[in-house]
C-alpha cells in the first residue's frame, strides 16, 4: 500500500526508554521457497454436497486422505487444508493444470463411504514477497502478502486442530472450561497469527476465551435458560417471550436424536420450533400397515404408535429440522464443540468478563505453558513449509510518555496539575465552565414506590444539587416534580406525562428527564433513548434505584460531570497553550467516526456509521451525525454531506475555519486501510472545497484498531498497580507493521485484567507530524474525556463515535420510529425537518438506502450521548 505520509513521521523519540514483553515469537527461520495453493473438492461417491459438512468432519476425512495418498500420490510432501476449498503444500503435488483424484475409503459410524477428493493448482504462492515487505523493498502493501500469511497461518494451527477445538485462527479446549447460564459453558484457549514485523516475521499468541453449547441433553438446557427445575412447571405457561427465548437458542443448533426406535444417532441442524405442543401438533403419516393412504395424527400418538414411545413432556413444543420433521426435546442431544455466536446476556457477560480477567504475568504464564505444550517448532509440518521458531516471547523498545497538565475551574485548588497514574479525583475541583442551570427538568421513577417513596428520591435530588454546587454546576429547580411509572408498561407515555409536570417559561423546552430504573433492562433503556432523542427532544439520565437509597456524593459527582456535559458545560481540558504548542495555532477540527454492524441474524437491519467533531478550539465539546448505512457495509457513505456539517458548526462556534483537520477512523481491517482512506480523504476534500474554493486545510488520516492480539508486559518493576504497562507506554518499532506509520499506545490504568493498547495507523499526513508529535497529541487528548476523571484507552474522538453509534440502535427501527432525515430539499440539519415515522428507509429494489439521519432539534448540536 502506498502511502502519504511524510518521512519526519519515523519513530518518536521522547519519554523514558525501556523494555517490555511482546506477546509475539520472533521465527528464527523464514520460507524461502513458493507455496503452492490448491482448490480442494471432496466427492460423495453417490452425488455432492448440498451443504459441505462441518469443518471437523471435512478436515477428518482429508486428512485421512492425506494418511492413505502422503508416500505414494503426494511423493511424501504434507498438505494443509482450511476444511472448506482450499489447500497448502511446500512442493507441488501435480501439475498446473492436472487434476489430482485421492480415492478414499472413510469409515463413519461403523460403515464406509466411498470419497474422492480432487485437488488442482490455483496459485503459486510467493513468499519473497513477504521478505520484501518487511524489509520496506518496493511498493508493497499487506494487501499483496495477505495470501503468504494465511497460507502459513494455516500451516502453523493445522496440528493444534488434534487437541483442541478450532475457530479460524482461535482454539480452545474444555478442559478448563466453567458453566455459566442458559445451556452454555466457558472455554478458554488462545489465538495464533503469523505477523509481518520490522525486519522480522512474528507468531502472536494470545489467550481467548469464548462461550459454548453445553453438550448433553437439550431439554436441560432450555430449562436453565427458562429458568426452571421441572419441565412440568411450564405446561400451561409457555409465553411468547419464553418461545422467542428457546427459539434464540435453538437456531442453527446442532442436535442428535437418539431413542430405542432409529439405529444409532441421526444428526440435524433446528430449523425452528412448533407453535403449539407435541400433543396438540398434528403430521401427515403414512402407516406402513396401511400402505397408500395418509393419515393426520397428533405428533405424540406418532411416537407412541411408530416408535412404541410414551412422550413425558408432550405439552413442549417440538423442533423442527429437515423437510419439515418435528422432533421431540426430550428425545434430543446437544452435540459436542459448538460455538455460540449470538449475545450473551448480562449475567453471562459478567461470568464472561470474569472468566477472561487475568493479571499480565497469569497472562503471559500461560502463554509460555502452551507454546511448551504445543511446541511449535517441531511441527514436522511447520518445518516442511520451511520455517523455524523457538519457545520464547520476544523482547521490544517502548517508551513512556509525559502526562499533560489538565485544567478545571478557575476557583479548583489546584486549577491545573499532571496527573499521576492516569486518574485523579473531583477534590476542591470545579468544572472549567458550567453548562446551562438546571431549571426545568423532572424525575421519573421506573421503581417501587414502596422503597423509592417522595422523600428518599427528595433527598438524593438534595444531595445531587448540593454536589452540582460544589462542583460549580447550578440546579436552580432542587424540588423538580417526581413522577412514578411501571417499567414493563408504556415507557414513552410515563416519559410523555413526566415531561408536562416540568414547568417551563414560554418558548423554553424542558431540559432534562432524570430516570430511575430498578434494573439494567436494555430494552426499557432503549425504549425511553428511542422516544427522548425522537420525539420528546429531551435530555435523559438514566440511573439504577440502588444509588438513589445511598446518595452518595461522590456517585452524584460523577452524574453532575454528564449532566454538566449534556447542558453545553466543559468539566475539564488541556491547558490552551500546551494545545497550541501541539497544535502550532492552528485552529484545527478533530474528527471521529466508526461504523457499528447489526448482530448476526439481523440482515434487515441497516449499519450505521457515527461521525462527532470538535466544536472548539481546545477539542472539548463534540456533535455527532449518524448515517445509515446498508447491511454490513464498513464504507461510509455520505460522508462528505457529515463533514460539511461538522466544518459548519465548528465555524459556528469558534468564528473561524479549521487550518487542519485530525481524522480518525475506527472499525477498518489493515487490509482495507488503503480503499478507506483514498475514498474517504477525497470526501473530507471534497467537503472543504464544496464550503469555499482553493480551501484545503491540512488532513492527517489515522486508522484505530482496538480489537486485535498484541499484548505488551512490563518487565522487572516497571509496571502499575496491576502489572500492567503505565499510562503513556508507547511502541512504535519492532512488532509494528512494515512500510507504514503506526504504533501501539496504552492511555489508560487498568483496573484489573490485562490492558490492551490501542494501535494507531497513521495513513496520511499533510501536517508533517513527527512521530512524538502525533503520539503526544493523541496521548494527550486522552485526558480529555468529559464524563471520566481518568486518561481513557481510546482517543475521545472515536470513544465518542462508538457511543452514538451504540445509542443509534436505541432508537433506530424496532421502537417503530425513524429519525428526521436532512436533505438539501427540506434544509436538513440547516433548516427545518419534518419528522417522518416508518421503518429504515429503502431503495427502490428494497435495500437499505444510505441517508443522513438525525435526532430531535433540540438536541442536535448537544453531547446528548454522555
Amino acid at each position: 500500500m502506498s502511502t502519504s505520509v511524510s518521512s519526519s513521521l519515523a519513530f518518536g523519540k521522547q519519554g523514558r526508554v525501556q523494555k517490555v514483553v511482546a506477546n509475539h515469537i520472533e521465527f528464527s527461520k523464514c520460507p524461502e521457497s513458493d507455496i503452492y495453493q490448491y482448490d480442494v473438492s471432496v466427492r460423495p461417491e453417490r452425488g455432492n454436497f448440498k451443504k459441505l459438512p462441518p469443518p471437523a468432519y471435512m478436515r477428518s476425512v482429508f486428512d485421512a486422505a492425506m494418511k492413505k495418498h502422503r508416500q505414494t500420490k503426494l511423493r511424501g510432501t504434507r498438505m494443509v487444508y482450511d476444511s472448506r476449498k482450499i489447500a497448502y503444500a511446500p512442493k507441488r503435488v501435480c501439475r498446473p493444470k492436472e487434476i489430482l483424484d485421492l480415492d478414499l475409503d472413510y469409515d463413519e459410524d461403523g460403515h464406509t463411504v466411498k470419497y474422492t477428493i480432487r485437488l488442482q493448482e490455483a496459485a503459486v504462492v510467493n513468499t519473497s514477497i513477504l521478505t520484501a515487505f518487511m524489509t520496506g523493498r518496493g511498493n508493497i502493501g499487506i494487501g499483496d502478502v495477505q495470501a503468504a500469511l494465511n497460507a502459513l497461518d494455516l500451516a502453523i494451527s493445522s496440528m493444534l486442530h488434534v487437541d483442541m477445538v478450532g475457530f479460524n485462527r482461535s482454539f480452545f479446549t474444555r478442559a478448563q472450561s466453567i458453566a455459566t447460564t442458559g445451556g452454555l459453558e466457558l472455554w478458554r484457549g488462545f489465538s495464533f497469527s503469523v505477523r509481518p514485523g520490522i525486519d522480522q516475521l512474528y507468531l502472536n499468541v494470545n489467550t481467548a476465551v469464548t462461550a459454548m453449547y453445553t453438550p448433553g441433553s437439550l431439554l436441560d438446557s432450555l430449562m436453565s435458560i427458562l429458568g426452571v427445575n421441572d419441565a412440568n412447571k411450564l405446561r400451561g405457561h409457555l409465553s411468547v417471550q419464553m418461545l422467542r427465548e428457546m427459539g434464540s437458542f435453538l437456531r442453527g443448533l446442532v442436535v442428535f436424536m437418539q431413542h430405542h426406535g432409529i439405529q444409532g444417532k441421526r444428526q440435524f441442524s433446528v430449523r425452528g420450533t412448533t407453535t403449539k405442543g407435541l400433543d396438540e401438533e398434528s403430521l401427515e403419516w403414512k402407516d406402513p400397515e396401511k400402505p397408500g393412504s395418509a393419515v393426520k395424527i397428533i405428533v405424540a400418538q406418532y411416537y407412541r404408535r411408530r416408535y412404541n414411545i410414551k412422550l413425558t413432556y408432550p405439552f413442549l413444543p417440538g423442533l423442527i429440522g429437515r423437510n419439515n420433521s418435528v422432533i421431540p426435546i426430550e428425545l434430543c442431544t446437544v452435540a459436542e464443540n459448538q460455538r455460540f455466536k449470538s449475545h450473551l446476556d448480562e449475567r453471562q457477560t459478567a461470568d464472561m468478563v470474569r472468566f477472561a480477567c487475568q493479571k499480565p504475568a497469569d497472562n503471559m504464564r500461560r502463554i509460555m505453558d502452551v507454546l511448551q505444550q504445543t511446541n511449535l517448532g517441531m511441527s514436522p509440518v511447520v518445518q516442511a513449509f520451511g520455517m523455524a521458531l523457538p519457545n520464547k516471547l520476544t523482547e521490544v523498545e517502548s517508551r513512556v510518555l509525559a502526562p499533560p497538565t489538565v485544567t478545571y475551574g478557575c476557583a479548583s485548588r489546584p486549577a491545573s496539575f499532571v496527573p499521576q497514574g492516569g486518574a485523579w479525583n473531583m477534590k476542591d475541583k470545579k468544572v472549567q465552565t458550567a453548562g446551562v442551570p438546571l431549571s426545568h427538568w423532572a424525575v421519573l421513577v421506573l421503581a417501587s414506590r414502596r422503597f423509592l417513596n417522595d422523600n428518599v428520591v427528595q433527598n438524593f435530588v438534595t444531595t445531587l444539587a448540593n454536589t452540582c454546587a460544589t462542583t460549580g454546576y447550578t440546579i436552580n429547580d432542587t424540588h423538580p416534580p417526581i413522577a412514578y411509572g411501571n417499567a414493563n408498561a408504556d415507557v414513552a407515555q410515563m416519559m410523555a406525562q413526566a415531561c408536562k409536570k416540568i414547568k417551563v417559561r414560554p418558548n423554553a423546552a424542558p431540559q432534562l428527564l432524570l430516570v430511575i430504573l430498578s434494573s439494567t433492562n436494555t430494552q426499557v433503556y432503549q425504549a425511553i433513548k428511542n422516544y427522548a432523542y425522537t420525539t420528546l427532544g429531551i435530555h435523559t439520565q438514566c440511573m439504577q434505584s440502588k444509588h438513589v437509597q445511598k446518595a452518595n456524593p461522590q456517585y452524584c459527582a460523577n452524574l453532575c460531570l454528564k449532566i454538566n456535559a449534556k447542558m453545553g458545560g466543559i468539566n475539564q481540558g488541556l491547558a490552551s497553550s500546551h494545545m497550541e504548542e501541539m497544535l502550532h495555532k492552528k485552529p484545527t477540527l478533530f474528527l471521529g467516526c466508526d461504523v457499528t454492524h447489526p448482530g448476526p441474524g439481523e440482515q434487515h437491519k441497516p449499519s450505521i456509521a457515527s461521525v462527532v467533531g470538535s466544536t472548539d478550539l481546545l477539542s472539548s465539546r463534540y456533535v455527532a451525525t449518524l448515517i445509515q448505512l446498508p447491511s454490513r457495509q464498513e464504507m461510509v457513505d455520505k460522508m462528505q454531506e457529515a463533514i460539511v456539517r461538522h466544518l459548519k458548526l465548528f465555524f459556528k462556534s469558534t468564528r473561524t475555519k479549521p487550518q487542519r483537520i485530525v481524522f480518525y477512523r475506527d472499525g477498518v481491517s489493515e487490509t482495507q486501510f488503503a480503499q478507506v482512506r483514498d475514498r474517504e480523504l477525497i470526501e473530507i476534500q471534497r467537503a472543504c472545497a464544496s464550503l469555499e474554493k482553493g480551501y484545503k486545510p491540512e488532513i492527517t488520516f489515522l486508522a484505530v484498531l482496538k480489537r486485535h492480539n498484541t499484548r505488551f508486559y512490563p518487565m522487572g518493576h516497571d509496571g502499575d498497580r496491576t502489572g500492567n504497562c503505565v499510562p503513556g507506554t508507547v511502541v512504535d518499532r519492532s512488532v509494528t507493521m512494515p512500510g507504514m506509520v503506526d504504533f501501539y499506545l496504552f492511555a489508560h490504568a487498568a483496573i484489573q485484567g490485562t490492558s490492551r493498547p490501542t494501535h494507531y495507523y497513521v495513513l496520511h499526513d499533510d501536517s508533517k507530524f513527527t512521530a512524538d508529535a502525533i503520539q503526544q497529541l493523541t496521548y494527550h487528548l486522552c485526558y480529555t474525556y468529559a464524563i471520566c476523571t481518568r486518561s481513557v484507552s481510546l482517543v475521545p474522538p472515536v470513544y465518542y463515535a462508538h457511543r452514538v453509534a451504540d445509542r443509534a440502535r436505541c432508537h433506530l427501527v424496532d421502537a417503530g420510529r425513524s429519525f428526521e432525515e436532512a436533505s438539501t430539499e427540506t434544509g436538513g440539519y440547516y433548516g427545518g425537518a419534518g419528522t417522518a415515522v416508518g421503518r429504515a428507509a429503502v431503495t427502490a429494489s428494497g435495500a437499505i438506502a444510505a441517508k443522513i439521519i438525525k435526532i430531535s432539534n433540540f438536541l442536535d448540536e448537544s453531547q446528548y450521548f454522555l
